[in-house]
């Protein structure tokens, strides 16, 4: 029988490189995205091609929105695994922080993961082995100056992980979440050269990670060889932050 996993975030460049990953590894996949639809669909029409025994699906549902986990979830069938891949970010003093950016991060990164895994919980118990995994961040055990609504809703989905993975450890369902550290992504546009050679020496191997490290990292986790491992934090960032 065909193992489908859903992931969220697949038009941004971790979740892309995930689902790649993922689909080498023989997983058929729901392919989430807001509004990269293009994003989506050239990677569909990549995966058919080099799978073509696999199936990938697109959903869609802004995350933003109070609506958002109820929009996907009817869109999803046989259900094994989710990847929460998606994110938002906003870079700024606490006091120049917008309400509506603070409501924002809240629904993209923890309010609306919660919510999908509640409606689509009982799929995941249909199987002998289920998969939540969260793409976190190093900012959510770190903090960081600048970001500090961002490091809260990660640190938010890093306390999450570890509560629910003791709520549904009898179901069978492992929870984890990674936490990368700096990750070559667009994310990371708003530093210059001058910035990032600053954070390259503060690294102890002295540069960022890329997506298909976090990738290949996800790929570990849901492949069956780490069946004994829920409720962890797994840092990915190169010696930053131990």
């Amino acid at each position: 029988m065909k193992k489908f996993a859903l992931v969220v975030g697949a038009s941004g460049a971790i979740g892309n490189a995930i689902a790649k990953r993922l689909a080498a590894d023989g997983w058929s996949l729901y392919l989430h995205y807001h509004q990269g639809r293009a994003k989506v669909e050239q990677l569909i029409k990549e995966l058919t091609n080099a799978y073509p025994e696999q199936e990938f699906l697109m959903v869609q549902a802004d995350f933003a929105s109070e609506e958002g986990a109820d929009r996907l979830a009817p869109q999803i069938y046989s259900l094994q695994a989710i990847v929460f891949a998606g994110g938002h970010s906003y870079y700024g003093l606490i006091e120049d922080t917008p309400v509506s950016e603070m409501d924002k991060l809240w629904k993209v990164h923890v309010q609306n993961p919660m919510r999908v895994i509640a409606l689509l919980s009982s799929k995941l118990r249909k199987n002998e082995k289920s998969h939540v995994l969260f793409i976190g961040s190093i900012w959510g055990e770190a903090g960081a100056a600048l970001e500090s609504v961002y490091s809260a809703v990660k640190g938010a989905q890093h306390a999450f992980v570890k509560s629910y993975a003791k709520e549904v450890a009898y179901n069978h369902i492992l929870v984890n979440a990674i936490a990368p550290g700096l990750i070559d992504t667009s994310m990371n546009q708003h530093l210059n050269e001058e910035e990032k050679q600053a954070l390259y020496e503060e690294i102890p191997l002295a540069r960022a990670g890329n997506v298909e490290d976090v990738a290949n990292l996800a790929s570990f986790y849901l492949s069956g060889q780490a069946n004994y491992v829920t409720g962890q934090i797994i840092r990915i960032n190169g010696g930053w932050y131990i």
